[in-house]
């Protein structure tokens, strides 16, 4: 179903080594509000979406997200691919260095790591539809975190790219809102279900 096109939706060329950074950048991989979570939790949804249009809606943006995750695992990568044992002593890498060594793992930030519990998929379109706003939005207030203690200009490039493409699928999902709402209010569904009517 998918076609894979070998090369990178934005350039990402990392001069310097870096774990610290890493180290941070990696939350976008596997953290909470990471694009690991976020392709899985649309590509699990689009499957309960009563319509071809939020179907396409979240599959266009899942696939795009698996995108991401490449282009956030080449940053991690890039940042640690020249990585001595006093670097990744010095920058406080050296936990993930044990467990890891430089492989680029989907974990937070924080360590923790990656686990479905961090998605949700609920099975309603309104339901499904206002958590990928906030997913949208919680991921971009990790890309706005990200360079507010980031000091590397290609690096930022990279994460500036991604937290536009966030504020992207945020009016997309908004768009989608609203048309499930105004279809469903057609047929007096979401405003008053008679299934839950007394």
């Amino acid at each position: 179903m998918f076609v894979y096109e070998k090369k990178l939706q934005y350039p990402v060329k990392i001069k310097s080594t870096n774990p610290k950074l890493a180290s941070l950048i990696i939350s976008q991989y596997g953290g909470p509000d990471g694009e690991l979570g976020a392709s899985l939790r649309y590509l699990s949804q689009r499957y309960s979406m009563p319509w071809p249009e939020l179907q396409a809606v979240l599959t266009d943006i899942g696939t795009e997200e698996l995108g991401h995750l490449e282009m956030i695992g080449t940053i991690v990568y890039q940042l640690t691919r020249n990585l001595t044992e006093e670097q990744a002593k010095t920058a406080g890498f050296d936990a993930y260095f044990v467990d890891h060594t430089a492989g680029v793992y989907p974990t937070a930030a924080s360590g923790f790591p990656w686990t479905a519990a961090s998605m949700q998929v609920k099975g309603d379109v309104i339901a499904d539809l206002s958590e990928d706003l906030a997913a949208e939005q919680k991921a971009r207030v990790t890309y706005d975190n990200i360079l507010r203690l980031s000091d590397d200009p290609d690096v930022n490039d990279v994460i500036r790219f991604l937290r536009e493409r966030e504020i992207v699928h945020y009016q997309r999902f908004g768009e989608a809102l609203r048309l499930a709402t105004e279809r469903m209010n057609e047929k007096n569904v979401y405003v008053m279900n008679p299934a839950f009517d007394r």
